[in-house]
């Protein structure tokens, strides 16, 4: 009898957990089997949901009801804690099963090419966003002395860096903030906050809902300057091709022409404003530098030559994230990307690199929401699944799954399991009941692998 079709996914983010979905849903699934290892380098599972959403957003939490689901599946078994790379490595994946998918998503920040970028006060929006999740491997304190903030980028992250800093910390403390955020937060300084653009409305990159959940703050008065309001053909033509776009265009008209109100935090949403410099004195931001940009008819824009300081003593770049390099695999340095063919990774010959693929992030770069990860998990499983039918993939040389529990055993690696986040999941529910909270997320990394019994 034909044993099971053995694969390693690594990362157990929503792209990991689609492909493993896919791959449960598949033929081979029913007949002969298919059984899967989903490698995971946090103690907890879930990846951008825990450690990049915003804790504001239950909403978009939610997600993780329906990716709990695929996890509780017989056929799949979680390892926690183990970092491909270091723990455990290519070579070493091949030994144990058919095919290996990299789901391992993006994490730091991409760089920003303007003078004063590395002063004392300015800061990746990544980073931001790794302390307030309570992500193990960031320090537990923010400085947030700064009373007026500058966020570059005009993307859901700016939104939620911006939210974050306006917000006070008792509007945050029903979310499953840790202690040390909450207190952090407390200290806060930010009275007002500028996001920058360097193109129009019709360009900003927002959702529509998150960006009206900016106004629904009782502290926060959210200001549209009217003269940002501006289109051209190409912007025209964007918001009637692209309903979403003409949402956000229309919420930042009807901002721009109310009155201000009397909110004690202000939050500006700028637009044609490109940053030219962070302006600095003793290596600390005191400043930041815009030149006026102008729609040039195609929706794009060109500079005006007009320059404009701003009086900020912080500014954060939300400019996109960044995948981490991963060993033994071929890399495309510009995207910050593996190159693929269909989910395919390629090598520099233009040849793929045997069973092995990417879904993601890693495959396509940090664009689009968490529900289009679906679509492209199907078609890297799709082609795996081809190569499976056609006999290409490689046959592993320990196929049997105590064969990875010894492997890990041998160099002793502590990891958790899908059990392992059940206890971590009731130990944050616990922290958080005495005080009404759904949950108090655990951030140091012991205390996770202790509550998941590693």
């Amino acid at each position: 009898m034909p044993r099971p079709l053995r694969v390693a996914i690594v990362g157990s983010g929503p792209a990991g957990i689609y492909a493993a979905d896919a791959l449960l849903k598949s033929e081979v699934a029913a007949e002969p089997g298919v059984s899967i290892d989903i490698f995971e380098r946090m103690p907890a599972p879930f990846g951008l949901i825990r450690y990049g959403v915003a804790p504001d957003h239950p909403r978009i939490k939610g997600i993780i009801t329906a990716l709990h689901q695929v996890l509780d599946k017989p056929q799949i078994r979680l390892f926690g804690n183990v970092d491909y790379g270091t723990d455990i490595g290519l070579d070493d994946l091949r030994a144990f099963y058919d095919g290996v998918i990299f789901a391992t998503g993006a994490m730091a920040d991409r760089a920003l090419a303007v003078p004063g970028i590395d002063l004392d006060g300015s800061y990746g929006a990544a980073d931001f966003v790794s302390w307030y999740d309570g992500h193990p491997d960031v320090p537990r304190t923010w400085p947030l002395e700064a009373e007026k903030v500058a966020v570059l980028g005009v993307g859901n992250v700016a939104l939620d860096v911006a939210r974050i800093l306006a917000k006070t910390a008792d509007e945050l403390l029903p979310t499953e903030i840790p202690p040390n955020v909450y207190e952090g937060l407390k200290a806060n300084r930010a009275r007002e906050i500028h996001v920058f653009g360097r193109r129009g409305p019709a360009q900003a990159k927002f959702s529509p809902m998150e960006l009206r959940e900016l106004d629904h703050s009782p502290t926060i008065e959210v200001i549209v300057d009217p003269e940002d309001i501006d289109y051209d053909e190409g912007s025209i033509a964007t918001r009637r091709g692209n309903k979403q776009a003409d949402m956000v265009a229309k919420t930042l008209e009807n901002w721009a022409i109310r009155d201000v109100g009397d909110r004690p935090h202000k939050l500006y949403l700028h637009f044609f404003e490109s940053p030219a410099e962070i302006l600095g004195e003793d290596g600390k931001v005191v400043g930041l530098r815009t030149e006026r940009t102008a729609l040039d008819g195609t929706g794009n824009v060109k500079g005006t030559g007009e320059f404009k300081d701003w009086d900020v003593t912080a500014v954060y770049r939300a400019v996109g994230y960044l995948s981490d390099r991963l060993p033994k695999l071929p890399w495309d340095l510009d995207s910050g990307t593996v190159p693929d063919q269909g989910g395919r990774v390629i090598q520099e010959s233009g040849e793929h690199l045997r069973s092995t693929y990417v879904t993601g992030w890693i495959r396509r770069g940090p664009i689009g929401l968490i529900g289009h990860t679906k679509g492209d998990a199907n078609e890297t499983v799709a082609s795996l699944l081809d190569d499976y039918a056609n006999e290409r993939l490689h046959t592993p040389s320990a196929p049997a799954p105590e064969a990875v529990d010894a492997f890990l055993a041998e160099r002793n690696i502590r990891f958790t399991t899908w059990d392992g986040w059940y206890k971590l999941d009731a130990a944050e529910r616990a922290l958080g009941e005495p005080q009404d909270r759904e949950r108090v997320k655990l951030v140091e990394r012991e205390d996770m692998l202790r509550a998941s019994g590693a």
